[in-house]
Order: C-alpha cells, then structure tokens, then sequence
C-alpha cells in the first residue's frame, strides 16, 4: 500500500477501471452504515453523505495529480542521467547510433518542453505506479514521511481491529440465542446482552471471545508470511459481496411495499453525526489504492469524469442501501453488522439466505484480514528501514509480525462495538488519509513541479479543484473534523 514504484501490471480499459474502483470503495463500511443512518437521522445522514462523498471526490483528483507529477519527476530523472551518460560517452557515436532499450520512447531523450511542444507523449502521463509512500518520500520531508507513514499505521490497525471483531460478531449472532437455538427463533427486535446465555453456561460474550480466539489461531499465522490476493479470490469475493447488498435491498424494498416497514427515522439527531462522519470517511475510502487503481488504465483522457461518475453511483447506492434499512427496521433493531438483522424468520424464511447472510462477513473479511495484517507489517519496516540495514532474523520474522497482530486483537477482545470502531478509525486515521495527505500531496507536488519545470508547464491530471483555495479548506475541514470528533468523544464521556 505504502510502497514504492511497482509495476504497472496488465492494462485495462476505462470502464473496468471504474468498476474496480466501485468495487474496492464499497466493502466492510457500507454494512454499518444503515445504523449511523439512524441514530443521526435521515436528513442530516443524506446532506453529510453528500458532501462528504464530494470532498472524497475532490481529494482523489488531488491524489490522481500527484500521481502525474510523480511520473514527470521520474521522466525528467531518468532524462538528466542519459544527458549525463551521453556526455561521458565517446563523441565519435552519434544519436543514432544510441542502443535504446526496447519498448523506449526515443521522443523520451528530447528537453521536456520540446516533447510537449512536439505534441509527442506528455511528460505527465501516469504510466508507472507510484505508491503514496514513494510519493510522500518524493514530495514531504523527513517528518512529512514519517506522519504519513504514522497515519497509514494507524488506519491499517483500525481495519484489522474492525475485521477481528466483525467475523466473531457475526458467528455469535447466528450461533446464540438466548434459548440456545437456531437464529430462526429470534424474533425481529430481540435485544441481547452480552452476559445473555448461549450454549449452556457459555454467556455470548464468551463465544464471541471463543470466536474471536480461533479467528486469530486460524488466520493470525498469515501475518508471518506473505500472501497475496489471487485475482479468482477477489472475483469470488466481490461476487459474494453484490449478492449480499443486491438480495438485502430487495428484501428491504419488499417488505417497505407490502407495508411491513417499521422504520421512523428521525430527521436529525446531532448526537449520531460523530459516528456517521466516521463510517462515511471509511466508507469512502480509496485514496491510498488509488495508485493500483488509476495507472493500468489504458486511456486516462476522461478519468477525472469516470471518477465523478464512480463516486456519483456509490452515493446513489449508499444512499438505496441505507434507506431502504432505516424504512424497513425500528431504530433501535439495526445492527451494527447490517447483514445480521437477516438472520431472523420473520425477515427471511429461506434458511440458505439467512446462513449466507448472516455469515458473508466471515467469508469476505477472512480472505482480506491476512492482506491489511502483511501490508500493515510491511509499513513498520518501511518505517524503522534505514538505507543499507537489514533486520536481524528475529525482529524481521518475529518481532514486527507480533507488533502488527497483538494490538487489533487486544481491540477487539475489549469491545465488539462496530460502529464506533468503524466511526473512530474513520474520523481520525481516516481523515488523515483522506484529506490532509492528499492536500499536501497537491501542494508540495505544485510546487516541485514549478521548481523543475517552470511555471509555463500544465500538469495535464491537473485536479479540477486547482485554486489554492481548495487546499485550504479542505485542510480547514480536515482540522474541523478532528476538533469536532474529539470534542463530541469528550463530552459524551463526561456524561457518562
């Protein structure tokens, strides 16, 4: 996530583009959306979502221009070193006689500005992946890396702890009851507590920690070794995904039409805004992938379009998903895992449908949780790597793989709170990710680009938003948020 220039991997075209980029944006977030819908109320849940998706939207053209200067630092690099070989080289070879590697731009050995007067490749072509922690190391200073790297940590340690909890939670919701039996003889607005029997003696906080312990024995050892993603796991994955969302909105919609609907939501509740601010930035989220994403795009001429038309239909399909929930269920019935209030009779009286839904948490979150653990693994060492070191075998193979497990299951052995871990890990790593890397990102690359190439030279990824402006205020709302959260945590506690 955070590393360097990578490759670019096999192209594909703009519209698969768009697809995965919906795909990687709706995912664990959207499930604990429905509840922050409710508790903030209807109306203040569609404003803040909107424009939350809006200045998501904003700052990923930020990214998307940094990824462009990226790239045109690289060519311009890459072109003073052959200038330098070819004033060491022996005057007797000409140009023409140059042996170029294959596949390489000859147009690329030409001064920048008489490539693009030339009209031949732009210099800002985003054709090589350039991660955001290469871009941070290429733009921020010392303490700018690091406070990237700081953020990319702690978000990654809210996801783990967010997917450490969710898959216990939902095998204990369909495992438990207060009678010991199936989740068919719950009926729809039952509340449990957690010292509520399930098996016996067994209370259901016991088998979440029961749970939660055999999901860390099971998939914990992943965090030792790499792993990565087969592209038939990630086809399966998202297949199952759209299943889930598709077969609860239309459950949802069918009961709303037959007058089943028990849902009142307020119109707003100041109180739930914290949360919904949280589990709206996560959900959100694509900012630091953005760099896999964008770059194997074959023809990115309209891709600041095609990202507006992707963030256009996710807000379309939060907004379906979430409202749909609010007017089908009483408030205080939605879960903080959406999928779980499907795993009564009266909701669903197919078996199949209330097993898949009540357990499509444990299958998805399973295959991703030993991805964001070696990730988050693989940022420690970027972080403590000094040039030319190397980690002894115990703190390479031992040390910083117990340092990426431990925390996030210390997390979510003490509380299985969702939705406030989604809404903290979104308000505060989120927020970093989401809008003050990215801002900076745009100014220090804007200002790099005028050092090295003049203030004659377009960025042609240059972000629509590209008045400092735009900076500003979303570094001013970024700090709001922070301020905001923090201040609504400390006076809810007080209350307490």
């Amino acid at each position: 996530m955070a590393g360097g220039i990578t490759d670019t991997g096999e192209l594909y075209s703009p519209y698969v583009g768009l697809v995965y980029m919906f795909n990687l944006i709706v995912g664990t977030g959207a499930l604990t959306m429905p509840k922050a819908f409710a508790t903030a109320g209807w109306l203040v849940s569609l404003i803040l979502i909107m424009f939350l998706g809006f200045m998501s939207y904003m700052t990923t053209t930020f990214v998307m221009e940094a990824m462009a200067a990226a790239n045109a630092q690289l060519r311009w690099k890459r072109m003073e070193k052959h200038k330098d070989d070819d004033e060491d080289s022996s005057s007797g070879v000409s140009d023409s006689d140059v042996l170029l590697p294959e596949g390489y731009e000859r147009s690329e050995t030409r001064p920048i500005l008489s490539l693009q007067r030339r009209g031949a490749p732009n210099v800002f072509e985003i054709t090589e992946r350039v991660e955001m922690g290469q871009m941070a190391s290429m733009f921020f200073n010392k303490v700018g890396v690091n406070l990237f790297y700081f953020c990319i940590i702690i978000y990654l340690y809210g996801d783990l702890a967010i997917y450490a909890a969710a898959v216990p939670v939902s095998l204990m919701q369909v495992t438990c009851s207060v009678t010991g039996n199936h989740s068919c003889s719950v009926e729809d607005g039952t509340k449990y507590n957690d010292t509520d029997k399930c098996w016996g003696p067994i209370r259901r906080i016991d088998a979440y920690r029961i749970y939660l312990a055999a999901f860390t024995i099971l998939l914990g050892p992943f965090t030792f070794f790499n792993v990565q993603k087969t592209k038939y796991l990630q086809i399966l994955t998202s297949l199952m995904r759209w299943i889930a969302f598709v077969v609860m909105i239309i459950i949802a919609l069918l009961r709303i039409s037959k007058g089943k609907g028990e849902g009142h939501p307020p119109l707003a509740q100041l109180s739930g805004i914290r949360n919904l601010f949280g589990v709206c930035v996560y959900s959100f989220m694509c900012q630091h992938s953005l760099p896999s994403l964008i770059t194997p795009i074959s023809k990115k001429k309209h891709v600041n379009k095609l990202v507006l038309l992707d963030y256009t239909l996710i807000l379309g399909f939060y907004s379906l998903l979430s409202f749909t929930a609010i007017y089908c269920f009483k408030n205080g019935t939605l879960m903080d895992m959406y999928t779980l209030n499907f795993t009564s009779c009266d909701i669903v009286n197919i078996a199949v449908i209330r097993y898949f839904l009540g357990l499509f948490p444990v299958f998805t979150i399973s295959t991703n949780f030993p991805i964001i653990a070696v990730t988050l693994r693989n940022n420690w060492k970027t972080l403590f790597h000094r040039e030319g070191g190397t980690y002894p075998w115990v703190v390479d193979r031992i040390f910083f793989p117990v340092i990426t497990l431990i925390p996030p299951i210390i997390v979510a052995f003490c509380t299985h709170d969702l939705e406030s871990l989604v809404g903290i890990t979104g308000a505060y790593a989120g927020n970093g990710i989401q809008y003050i890397i990215p801002a900076f990102l745009a100014y220090c690359s804007r200002k790099d680009t005028q050092l090295i190439f003049g203030n004659g030279t377009l960025n042609k990824h240059l972000s629509p938003f590209r008045h400092t402006f735009w900076i500003g205020f979303v570094l001013l709302w970024g700090l709001f948020c922070f301020l905001f959260v923090t201040a609504n945590i400390i006076l809810s506690e007080t209350k307490l």
